[in-house]
């Protein structure tokens, strides 16, 4: 199904972070808030698909690349410094896309493993938030957009540390809402269900996995990252300007 989607003039030049936004949802990400007018900076470990996206966006639209593993909280603070000081001025949209959804069994999980999932999955959001914070105070107020995930609310298996980094994002976008709320800062959840993104395609989906998705949809069409986009856009603008500590699904109505 196709439309015609909305612009938002209080987008147009507002300088916005986007975490993993080389690919998948978050190059979608970083394409809509450049096609908005936003000066956007995004951090992502594959240069490649860095270089790919930056020569595909709109002539005239600004963006800029750091590679950086955000593991490494201290290289995380210093690229988002960096592009900071690069744009102009402190960031006033924040949006941790960055995840990886890996499946893996119970028996299989080590230690390590499991904080290595944590590190990849939540633990960055925090620290991308901290970075953020004292700009947009100074700037009069933000928004910052978590990325959390369908699958530990409809009691997916097969990844549980993953659900359990994703279902702790629900958590810290409450608590930061309420931290941050008193200088304007909006802190709200999205939760994708399931994009097919070409990493779905190419590991993921089967006859009998696209049957279920059908089903237990509301809604039966596939989820493109743009979908998820677009959500994004709405709660970085001013248009909702009072919703914080909130939870939104793009999810076809499968919970």
């Amino acid at each position: 199904m196709s439309g015609q989607f909305a612009t938002y003039p209080s987008l147009r030049g507002r300088r916005v972070l986007v975490s993993g936004g080389a690919s998948g949802i978050g190059a979608s990400i970083v394409r809509h808030f450049v096609e908005q007018g936003a000066r956007v900076g995004f951090l992502d470990r594959d240069d490649g698909a860095a270089a790919e996206l930056l020569a595909s966006l709109p002539e005239g639209g600004e963006a800029l690349f750091q590679s950086c593993d955000l593991r490494d909280i201290e290289a995380l603070r210093s690229a988002v410094s960096g592009l900071a000081d690069a744009l102009g001025g402190p960031f006033t949209v924040l949006v941790n896309n960055a995840a990886r959804d890996d499946r893996h069994a119970i028996d299989d999980v080590t230690p390590e493993y499991w904080d290595d999932r944590m590190n990849t999955n939540l633990r960055h959001q925090f620290f991308c938030a901290q970075a953020v914070k004292n700009g947009m105070i100074e700037a009069g107020g933000g928004s910052i957009i978590n990325m959390s995930s369908i699958s530990f609310v409809k009691a997916q298996g097969g990844m549980p540390a993953y659900t359990s980094a994703k279902s702790g994002v629900i958590g810290l976008t409450r608590g930061l809402a309420r931290d941050l709320g008193p200088h304007h800062i909006r802190v709200n959840t999205v939760y994708p269900g399931w994009i097919i993104t070409q990493r779905q395609l190419d590991l993921w989906m089967t006859d009998e996995a696209e049957a279920a998705r059908a089903a237990g949809q509301c809604i039966p069409d596939r989820l493109y990252e743009p979908d998820v986009a677009r959500m994004v856009l709405w709660l970085a603008a001013d248009d909702s300007q009072l919703v914080t500590a909130r939870e939104f699904f793009v999810d076809g109505g499968w919970f």
